[in-house]
Formats: structure tokens, sequence, C-alpha cells
């Protein structure tokens, strides 16, 4: 079937991107689903710094590509072989899928599945190949997903199914901010009662981290360089942010800091910032190129431990009814994590947005 998506066929490209126009809406051709594939339509998409990295060149991708991977549809035909999910689902999609039979989806221990990050570095669906035509030739996938679109064939290893009554908006940042940040906080740093946290950026995973840390009745401090996410920060109910060098003149201490910024300082930073005996936790994808200093001696001496997180060492099928239901509850204000809204022909305008920090999540509607 025809429909429209925003393609990236060179990187790095060079920023105002609002001028410069990395990203090309265009018509393409989607092949039907194949066996374990559903065909969505994408209902909302959020842009993320993992879309950006790839625009950048910061993460290295197969060209010609859709970008998008957060996003909320509904199911409007189902290939064979489906099990998980039925026509006229709402789903979310979600980054990295599982096969569910590699070790690493068998181990007990949060690691990312074998064959759907060989799927994702290749640019392919899980059960191998793309699916997505322009005129020019063959399309990559990002993340299994390609969410900056009209419509998308996933496989439905990458979708979780979640009830209509959970909004768009909503449904679309629990698969991958909520999913990130959140995760990173319980499944990863696993936080004991009485335990501080400090989020060190304060973008959409950052934040969406914070939230389920008060969500759940924690302490919670943030950091970030901009002073307008430390006031939003503020306003969605974090004790305190500061900007990096005021919380060390400060001396501030946490005994859980997560680092949502991708850069080699921020992860310097949360170290610099995690208390004794505590732990940091790192989600951010820096340049493969980037190093930080860190000191071993302290992290010994002081019992410390550092923490990679990928998807927040999540299990989505597991973890985002869990969010739904603090959704519900009224104690996880998601949807104040929208902070801008364009549409898809106005992609462009959203990712340079996002490059120079304004806003929290942005949303792209088809």
């Amino acid at each position: 079937m025809k429909a429209r998506a925003a393609i990236l066929r060179a990187s790095p490209a060079p920023a105002p991107y609002n001028l410069t126009e990395p990203l090309s809406v265009e018509e393409v051709e989607l092949d039907a689903p194949g066996p374990n594939e559903v065909l969505i339509k994408i209902d909302v998409a959020g842009i993320c710094h993992s879309d950006l990295s790839v625009i950048d060149g910061t993460r290295h991708r197969p060209l010609p590509m859709a970008l998008g991977h957060e996003a909320a549809g509904h199911i409007l035909v189902i290939g064979d072989d489906v099990s998980s999910v039925r026509q006229g689902d709402r789903v979310v999609t979600t980054f990295l899928p599982r096969c569910g039979s590699c070790a690493a989806c068998l181990s007990t221990t949060p690691r990312p599945c074998l064959p759907g990050t060989q799927a994702n570095t290749r640019g392919e669906l899980l059960g191998g190949g793309r699916r997505i035509t322009s005129r020019h030739g063959p399309v990559h996938h990002h993340l299994g997903v390609s969410a900056f679109a009209t419509h998308a064939i996933v496989d439905e290893r990458s979708l979780v199914r979640v009830d209509p009554d959970v909004p768009p908006d909503v449904a679309a940042l629990l698969g991958c901010a909520v999913l990130t940040g959140g995760g990173a906080l319980l499944n990863a740093a696993r936080p004991e009662n009485g335990e501080t946290i400090t989020v060190v950026g304060l973008g959409g995973i950052g934040m969406a981290a914070a939230l389920v840390a008060i969500a759940l009745g924690y302490t919670v401090y943030g950091v970030d360089r901009l002073g307008p996410k430390r006031s939003t920060a503020a306003a969605l109910g974090l004790t305190r942010a500061f900007d990096p060098d005021e919380a060390r003149e400060a001396n501030h201490t946490s005994d859980i800091v997560i680092e949502a910024v991708g850069r080699a300082t921020a992860l310097e930073t949360a170290i610099d910032l995690t208390a004794a005996g505590g732990r940091t936790v790192t989600v951010g994808l820096p340049s493969p190129t980037e190093r930080a200093a860190i000191s071993p001696l302290d992290l010994t001496t002081q019992s410390r431990s550092i923490i990679g997180s990928y998807l927040g060492s999540s299990h989505p099928a597991r973890d985002i009814p869990r969010y739904v239901e603090l959704w519900r509850s009224g104690r996880l204000p998601i949807e104040r994590l929208v902070t801008h809204r364009n549409t898809l022909d106005q992609i462009n305008d959203a990712v340079e947005e996002l490059r120079t920090g304004t806003g929290i999540r942005h949303i792209i509607t088809p």
C-alpha cells in the first residue's frame, strides 16, 4: 500500500535542520505484512535523541532510512502467524524487539535480544529484510519501526497492546521515554525505601524517570544546563533542579543518579553526584568515540557502582502495563511531558527544536 514517510538519505546532516531539511517526506510503497508482521496506522510519534543521533551522525545506520521509533497506532492488517495482537488493537511500538528464544531473552538478567539488535543494526525487521520502497529504491527501517510516517509494517514482537482508554500521546511515550527512563530506575537502579534520586538531563527520558520516581514516592532532584528545563522540572514536582556546576558547588549527592544526556561529560557529572554506596545508571547514547574520566579509587573506596541500561533494562510486555496503571491512578502524568506538536510535514522544524533543547517531548501527527 502507499504511505508517506520521513526519509534520511545522508548523514551527518548539517544544522540548522529547519533550513537544511535532512528529512524528506516522501510517498513510499509498503509491502503486505509477512509472517508475524502487521500493518499499523500511526496515530502519533514522539521524537527522541535516538532519531537525532542518526541525523547528526552520532549513531551510524544504513541509509536511506525512514526514521522514528517511539509511536502509538492501531492495527489495520495482520499477517500470518500473528498471535499477540488483533486487528483494531491500539499498540505501542518498542525499539528493540525480543525474539523470545535467544540466550538474552531467556536470561533472568536484563540483556538486549541478540537477533533484535542485529536486525536493528542492519535496518531490517526482526523477520529479516525491508518492507519499504521509495521511487529511488528500498528504504531501511529505523529500530524496527520507522514511525515518522502515516503507516508502518512492524513485527508483532516490536509491539505491545494497550487498552483503548490510553490516549495516543500517552501510549507513544510509553514505548521509549517512559520505558527507558522508568526502567533505568526500576530495573537497573532498583531503589530502596528512603533513597534519594537525581536525574542528570531533563529531556523526555530524564523527566520520565523523574516522574516515575515521584509517582512511587521518592525524593527527586534534577540537573540540566538549560534554565527552562529546570523550571519545567520544578513545575512537575522535582524537589530542586540544579545547573551542573551549581550541583557540584552545593556538594549535592544522591543514592541513585540517572544520566540521560548521552555525553561523556554528563556521565562524569552523574558519577560525581553519586553518594557513597550509590549507583550511577547511564541510559544516554553518546558518540562511540567519546570517553569519560572516572576515579577507580573512588568506586572502590566508596563502594559505588556504574550500571549501563539500554531500553531501561526492560521487558516491554511486562513493564508497560505497570506504567499504564500508574497513569490511570493519576500518579504518573505522562501527558505533561508533551510540550510541542508538529505535523509530519514539519518534521525538520521539530528535529531542530529537539537539537537546540527546546521543550521536553515533541509529538508528530501524520
